[in-house]
């Protein structure tokens, strides 16, 4: 009987071992590299770690979603709900976050090279320590926002609010910051070097430069 026992313990350990992974899925989106999840709810999902790749999340809602250090590079987040989610070091690069909302939600020391967020909502986020360079702001609301020690230098903000941002410390070289808003912004000890400030509303910002007419 102990050998008998043994055999079947052994054969189920293996037929355990050769059956493939299950992908999770939530509401119907399986949650895989290169998925199509457009417009699925997602609120509240437990997805750190995870590898969305080039997933279409594209109106999804993500609110309230724990996507800490999740890999979303290539992915297409545009229109999506991210209000308060958290994204702290995830990976963003070249992702399509183009008119999603992010109000509210944390983004700290995310890596988004080369991200587009053309008309993007950010208004109280925490981008703190956020690797931005090359992205693309235009448009982007960042009221309040977080942006202290984040790396801009090359990206794309032009016409964006910056009304009361925190960019204290912030890497802004050759920055595109024309037409944008940075009343009430705070840029003390920002690099600032080629950064192009042309007709931004500096009214009441703390360490805008003092070439550029206003």
């Amino acid at each position: 009987m102990k050998y008998l026992s043994f055999v079947l313990l052994l054969v189920g350990t293996q037929a355990h071992a050769e059956t493939p992974d299950v992908p999770l899925t939530i509401n119907g989106c399986v949650i895989a590299e290169a998925s199509q999840c457009p417009g699925a709810d997602l609120r509240g999902a437990n997805l750190a770690n995870q590898d969305l790749r080039k997933m279409n999340l594209s109106g999804a809602d993500l609110r309230d979603a724990d996507l800490r250090h999740a890999r979303l590079d290539l992915a297409n987040l545009e229109k999506a709900q991210l209000q308060g989610a958290n994204l702290n070091r995830a990976n963003l690069q070249q992702s399509n976050l183009r008119l999603a909302d992010f109000s509210g939600a944390t983004l700290k020391a995310i890596q988004g090279w080369g991200l587009f967020a053309q008309g993007a909502q950010f208004q109280r986020a925490d981008l703190s320590g956020a690797y931005l360079q090359f992205a693309r702001l235009s448009g982007a609301r960042l009221h309040a926002a977080n942006l202290q020690a984040a790396d801009l230098e090359m990206a794309w903000l032009s016409k964006a609010d910056l009304k009361g941002a925190d960019l204290r410390d912030a890497n802004l070289q050759e920055v595109k910051l024309g037409e944008s808003n940075l009343e009430q912004a705070n840029l003390n000890g920002s690099r600032q070097h080629y950064g192009n400030f042309q007709d931004a509303n500096m009214q009441g910002c703390t360490g805008c430069p003092t070439t550029w007419d206003r």
